[in-house]
């Protein structure tokens, strides 16, 4: 006997296939209201503003920079390729040539090495956050100020210049000097000593055993040393010695008696003093508060007292940062200062980023930390510090604020842009030849910025 079979109502078969049917209508009805993508046009409308406000900002100005440095500087007259070779001439503009080499070579570099130093040590502290915001901050600080502040870091004054203060400080601590500048003999018939070049000699000759009365003049009472005492008469000098005294023979109110240390008048120490005899150097001596010296083991024979020409140089001032040779190496350490930071910055991401099993792998097969470092870390950052390179080189072709500003006009200092700002308005007034300047950096920073933007690319794919 057969089972029953169930039959399907209808509805239920109807509605099934009204249930198949319906979501693919659906389908194709949404389908069918669908809109294809705008036009283009459209998006041009859209853009229209946005392009024509690029073309007359950015556009506009590099053609028009193209085509007038091909004119002379009233813009009448087409010129060729003589402003171009224009740049390569005269004093000031091989200057500006040379010191952009220098500036594209050095600061870049220097740059980048420190960021990574600092990248590399800010993983291994605590306070790592805390110093690299202090490394940073004068990001956050425009090129003006910064050359306003390394212009004063700068001044030739120890007193007002940091860096000459801590030159003159570290100086101090290893040759404290005692020196009179402008100090010299009494002129006339009566005078024990006299000059000689730079130096002060005695006029007559001593022999061992002697003392010596070595006077001097025009000394300024800022130079005379805190601890300087009244005057003493010269020791009496033994056989194999010669003693004496070298003191500022001024008595204040007057009176006193000439070439012979009187009350009231300062001894001078710290003098070199040396006992000369056919131009060599026998025996030497340093005079002490109260200017008095003494020489000891002194052969026999006739000798003259010298004081040396150092003793009568200005002391220790620093260095002169702000003059030609240094100014260009001076300008390029406030620009570490301004650029570390953000080195650092890019440089501690892509350490960030790095695989840690790969240095616990090198580390694991015996690899020291130097070697860690110089094969594993290096390889793997190798992009990011070729971007920070290469943007560094960018910024700094167009370097301008720090020049102008801590250069303070001196040719020596002089880079590209500065020298094209120069020509075109800082006096020169041929924009002619300024465009070409301009046109020359727009050229040499081309290629790094297409090396940037295909980096990027690689990067994203």
């Amino acid at each position: 006997m057969k089972a029953p079979q169930e039959e399907v109502p209808p509805a239920a078969t109807a509605g099934g296939a009204a249930a198949v049917d319906v979501p693919a209508a659906r389908s194709g009805a949404r389908r069918g209201r669908e809109r294809p993508a705008p036009p283009s046009w459209l998006a041009m409308t859209f853009l229209l503003p946005a392009l024509l406000l690029l073309g007359f900002l950015v556009v506009y100005p590099i053609v028009y920079s193209v085509i007038r440095s091909f004119f002379d500087a009233s813009g009448g007259s087409f010129v060729g390729v003589d402003n171009y070779t224009g740049v390569f001439k005269g004093h000031d503009n091989l200057v500006a040539v040379r010191n952009t080499a220098i500036w594209v070579v050095v600061a870049p570099t220097v740059v980048t090495i420190i960021g990574l130093v600092f990248a590399v040590l800010t993983e291994r502290i605590r306070w790592a956050t805390v110093f690299k915001l202090v490394v940073f901050m004068p990001m956050a600080i425009s090129f003006l100020a910064s050359g306003v502040i390394f212009r004063l870091v700068y001044q030739q004054d120890p007193d007002k210049g940091v860096a000459n203060a801590a030159l003159v400080a570290l100086h101090d601590t290893f040759a404290q000097d005692t020196t009179y500048p402008g100090a010299g003999p009494r002129t006339g018939g009566d005078a024990l000593v006299r000059a000689d070049g730079g130096a002060v000699v005695t006029s007559g000759s001593f022999r061992a055993g002697q003392s010596a009365f070595v006077p001097l003049l025009k000394i300024q009472q800022q130079y005379l040393p805190k601890d300087a005492a009244p005057a003493a008469q010269p020791p009496a000098a033994e056989p194999g010695q010669l003693a004496g005294t070298v003191w500022f023979d001024f008595t204040r109110g007057g009176g006193g008696q000439r070439n012979v240390p009187n009350a009231g008048e300062t001894g001078l120490p710290g003098v070199r003093v040396e006992a000369v005899k056919d131009g060599k150097v026998v025996a030497k001596a340093t005079t002490g508060a109260d200017g008095t010296f003494t020489m000891r083991k002194v052969p026999d024979g006739t000798y003259t007292i010298r004081l040396p020409e150092d003793n009568f140089t200005a002391a220790y001032r620093g260095a002169e940062w702000l003059g030609g040779t240094l100014i260009t190496p001076a300008i390029i350490g406030s620009y570490l200062w301004v650029w570390s930071g953000f080195a650092m910055v890019l440089i501690a991401a892509g350490l960030a980023a790095i695989p840690r099993d790969a240095l616990e792998a090198a580390r694991v097969d015996g690899a020291t930390e130097w070697q860690v470092f110089r094969r594993v870390t290096i390889p793997l950052l190798a992009p990011v510090l070729m971007v920070v390179l290469v943007t560094l080189v960018i910024n700094v072709l167009k370097v301008f604020d720090l020049v102008y500003i801590i250069g303070g006009g001196d040719p020596n200092a002089n880079v590209l842009a500065l020298q094209m700002w120069t020509v075109s308005f800082g006096g020169g007034n041929d924009q002619g030849a300024g465009s070409a300047i301009a046109v020359l950096l727009f050229v040499l920073v081309l290629p790094a910025m297409l090396f940037n933007i295909r980096r990027i690319r690689q990067e994203r794919k």
